[in-house]
Parts: structure tokens; C-alpha cells; sequence
């Protein structure tokens, strides 16, 4: 178990970090050794998502619902700008990804309780007004986070095959 080298986590903050620090490790393995050219690349034509753009949302869209699950502040975010994610360098993307997930966990590195009824929500949804509990930010974090992950994954697998649209 991952406890940030603190005993007072929380259990449900606790298994969430554990569980997040999982999808980090996973997507910097679908990240290892791309050019900017395969970061950038669209694997099924001009419709479908880049490995920069996939991760540049899912970091940023995790933040930002792990924020509301920790009934933090959260940061400032533009959705649509992650969608057109473009990496001229793929040394400074790593370095962005790796302040992006440090980011991330330091969401989940508190000393407060999980409080799964408080309510928050979610500005850059459809509906930035309606009440979303902390448990449900929480989940959605990570369940939206693994699905990107799986689809950074599938990226990354047809890159290795020499897949081009």
C-alpha cells in the first residue's frame, strides 16, 4: 500500500493513490522512447486521438476530478486546449507529464478524511452546475483515467506494429 510515507492517509485516499499511481506507471510505459512525430500521431486518421492528446486530457481531467472528490480548488483547466495537444519536443513533454501526475497525487496527499457525501462540481461538464458527491468525483477520476489508459495502451501497441492510418 501506498501511504506517502505518512500513517494518517486515509484508507479511501490511500487505495485511490495506490490505484492512481498504477495508471501513471502504465501510462509512462506507453509513453517510453516516442518520437514527437509518434506523439503526435492520429492512429485511425484526423478523428481519432493522439498519445499526446490522450494524456494531456487524462491528466487534466483527473486533477480536476480528484479535486472535486477532495473538495479542493480546482485548477485552472481547458478542456479544449488538451484536444489539440501537440508535442514539439518529447523531452519537455515528459517533464510536463511528470509535473501533470505529480500534480495529480498531490491532490490525493492530505491529511483530511474522505468525506464521500460532500458535494462539489464539475465546471467543464455539460451541466457545471449540478451537485456531484466527492464519491462519485473519486470514482469517475479513476475509472475516466483507466479508460484512457487502455485506449493510450492500444496507441501505443499500433505504433509498435507500424500501424499508420
Amino acid at each position: 500500500m501506498i501511504s506517502n510515507g505518512r500513517s494518517s492517509l486515509d484508507p479511501t485516499y490511500e487505495a485511490a493513490a495506490e490505484l492512481l499511481e498504477g495508471q501513471i506507471a502504465e501510462l509512462r510505459k506507453a509513453l517510453d522512447g516516442c518520437s514527437a512525430d509518434e506523439l503526435n500521431r492520429r492512429p485511425a486518421g484526423e478523428d481519432t486521438n493522439s498519445l499526446a492528446v490522450l494524456i494531456a486530457h487524462a491528466l487534466g481531467a483527473t486533477r480536476a476530478w480528484l479535486s472535486v472528490a477532495a473538495g479542493t480548488t480546482i485548477p485552472n483547466r481547458d478542456r479544449d486546449a488538451e484536444f489539440r495537444t501537440v508535442v514539439g519536443a518529447p523531452g519537455a513533454f515528459m517533464a510536463w507529464f511528470e509535473e501533470a501526475a505529480a500534480g495529480c497525487r498531490s491532490v490525493l496527499d492530505t491529511d483530511e478524511p474522505f468525506e464521500p457525501g460532500r458535494v462539489g462540481t464539475a465546471p467543464w461538464t455539460s451541466q457545471p452546475d449540478a451537485p456531484v458527491t466527492a464519491a462519485h468525483a473519486l470514482l469517475h477520476a479513476l475509472e475516466h483515467l483507466s479508460e484512457h489508459v487502455g485506449h493510450a495502451q492500444l496507441t501505443r501497441q499500433l505504433r509498435d506494429r507500424g500501424v499508420d492510418a
